[in-house]
């Protein structure tokens, strides 16, 4: 966090003593001593003071904080996203490759064992849709940008979203294909 460097920094420009800074903001020597170690934060009617004080905006007083949070929450984003998205993908391989020998062991049975996975499947699925939709990304792109903590400018930003039509029916043919091609080869080796 940057907020106890730029309160420093603001202080030193002003040639203002931390004694002379807290009298100037009603506060003591030590809560100015705090703020910039870093031991505490200043409350939001200090912060507006702060930044009358020293003629900044707040924003730009508290910028480098709130660019470091979002750094933060974005690499935990991603982890999360991984997560969630290999969860899904081993729940999706083992619905696909089990439809056929559980229709073949189990036969019309097979729909309540088949339903639970699907439904599992389908909250690993959600999981991971809920993520792309906070972040607003839907195309391979996008979601390789998002991963590598990156994001795109709005010109790419705007093809990227263009394209997410023909990659959703891309994606529905895909899987239709594959599902349909292990079903096949399974019900080969299984007779």
């Amino acid at each position: 966090m940057e907020l106890n460097t730029q309160i420093k920094k603001y202080r030193t420009n002003l040639n203002l003593s931390q004694e002379q800074l807290a009298e100037k903001i009603y506060v003591t020597r030590q809560t100015i001593s705090n703020w910039e170690t870093g031991k505490s934060y200043p409350d939001i009617h200090s912060l507006l003071l702060l930044s009358s004080l020293f003629d900044v905006s707040l924003d730009q007083l508290i910028k480098g904080d709130i660019e470091t949070m979002k750094e933060m929450v974005n690499e935990q984003e991603v982890k999360m996203l991984n997560r969630y998205s290999t969860i899904y993908a081993i729940h999706l391989m083992t619905l696909i490759l089990s439809a056929v020998p559980l229709f073949m062991w189990l036969e019309w049975l097979t729909l309540i064992p088949y339903g639970i996975l699907f439904a599992i499947t389908m909250f690993w699925a959600l999981k991971v849709e809920k993520i792309k939709k906070e972040n607003d990304i839907q195309t391979y792109k996008e979601i390789v940008e998002f991963c590598e903590g990156k994001k795109l400018d709005e010109l790419h930003k705007a093809v990227e979203a263009g394209k997410r039509p023909y990659q959703n029916v891309l994606k529905v043919l895909i899987s239709a294909i594959v599902t349909g091609l292990v079903c096949f080869l399974m019900h080969i080796f299984l007779n």
